[in-house]
């Protein structure tokens, strides 16, 4: 296992020096890198560092979101807050319920497989939105009017309903006593909950540094702990009470930058230079889980799916942001920025044929979810981050220049 982390590390620098020269987002070098060395292709990783990649990634996403949270400032959020709230609902249900609609007519799925197909699919990639919104928040491009940070926060929220949803929905089509009323009450208390406790425990921390004072690497991992720890709570805990883990790690980083703005720019700094490893860690791991063969199963259909429910999103984005003070330009950047899939679909895309196969039922629509879900990621997670990168250049106003 170290070898072959080792050697993602040394390629991914090479990687990320070359696609730096060219102009083209690095992380889209890393997740080719992973497809290369993942199982479905060469099958050079060691299956002990695919075994646990599920862990590698969801510390490397939590180190993302931490970053992440040390941005999301009280004064940018009030301004944007608004319609960060809608982009976090409604694009992902314009998505969703397209495609529950219209993949019954091209696959062979019922209403119900489908409407799991929706939720699966309708997922932003916090994975690539958050590192090119950090990005332009360091070079100061958009905060005047506060839309990286507005996507920062839609896009983690996004990810928490569709999976709430997503649970839902595979509950009821494998047979498991779902209480239907408690999970959709569940969607608002796992996003206020996670907050709350979020808030608490940045509230905690800080009160425990001024105290002892502990230098900021140590600051850092017991950050990194706590969160780690709060994601595995979530999971023991979900069917009593619901919160979003994710949530919670974004608000920890809000609220020490809003009470200890000093201690928030130290952390912050030293995650910066985490994320040059996690980076790697994150992205050749999400590579790793693509099957090439099984997503061009779904052809053309399986695309023209994905691309009718990308309208829909873009759709449902555009009208969030209907009466904003955001330019054409602006407008047309956030739909952009909204549309790569890689995170969630990597995550789960494989679950429900899991869940199907346990539940003795036939595994094919199972197959086909996968199909398509693993094939979202290689349409738009690629093309997502270079129009990203791409069209922010071009239309973000710099601060500097406002």
């Amino acid at each position: 296992m170290a070898l072959s982390i080792a050697e993602l590390v040394i390629l991914s620098f090479i990687i990320v020096w070359s696609f730096t020269k060219i102009k083209v987002p690095p992380l889209i070098g890393m997740l080719l890198l992973g497809v290369v060395f993942g199982p479905y292709v060469l099958n050079i990783l060691a299956p002990g560092l695919l075994a646990v990649s599920g862990d590698l990634r969801m510390v490397a996403l939590i180190v993302i979101l931490l970053r992440a949270g040390f941005e999301l400032s009280r004064k940018t959020l009030k301004r944007v807050g608004g319609t960060a709230l809608l982009l976090a609902f409604i694009p992902a249900i314009f998505e969703g319920v397209t495609i529950a609609f219209l993949a019954p007519f091209f696959l062979p799925l019922s209403f119900l497989e489908a409407a799991i197909l929706g939720t699966i699919i309708a997922a932003v990639s916090p994975a690539v939105v958050v590192p090119l919104m950090l990005n332009f928040i360091e070079q100061k491009k958009g905060t005047r009017k506060g839309i990286p940070t507005m996507m920062l926060a839609a896009s983690s929220i996004d990810d928490v309903f569709v999976i709430v949803v997503y649970s839902a929905l595979i509950g009821i089509y494998t047979g498991q006593q779902i209480n239907l009323t408690f999970e959709i009450i569940g969607i608002p208390i796992s996003i206020i909950l996670g907050i709350a406790i979020g808030i608490g425990i940045g509230i905690i921390l800080y009160k425990i540094f001024d105290r002892f004072n502990p230098r900021a690497t140590k600051r850092v991992l017991i950050i990194l702990a706590i969160s780690v720890l709060l994601t595995h709570i979530e999971h023991l805990i979900k069917d009593l009470l619901p919160f979003a883990s994710l949530l919670v790690v974004m608000a920890i980083g809000f609220i020490i930058l809003e009470k200890r703005e000093k201690y928030a720019h130290e952390i912050s700094a030293k995650l910066a230079k985490l994320w040059i490893f996690a980076e790697i860690i994150l992205f050749t791991m999400v590579g790793a889980q693509v099957n090439i063969e099984v997503a061009f199963n779904t052809g053309l259909v399986g695309v023209l799916i994905i691309l009718v429910g990308l309208v829909a999103r873009s759709l449902g984005t555009y009208l969030c942001l209907f009466g904003t003070a955001f330019t054409f330009s602006e407008k047309m950047f956030v739909i952009i920025s909204y549309l790569p899939k890689a995170t969630v679909q990597a995550a789960i895309g494989g679950a429900p044929l899991i869940a199907m196969s346990f539940a003795g039922m036939n595994t094919a629509p199972g197959e086909v979810i996968l199909a398509v879900a693993v094939l979202s990621i290689l349409l738009t997670a690629p093309l997502g981050a270079i129009a990203i990168s791409y069209f922010g250049n071009k239309v973000l106003e710099s601060e500097k220049n406002a």
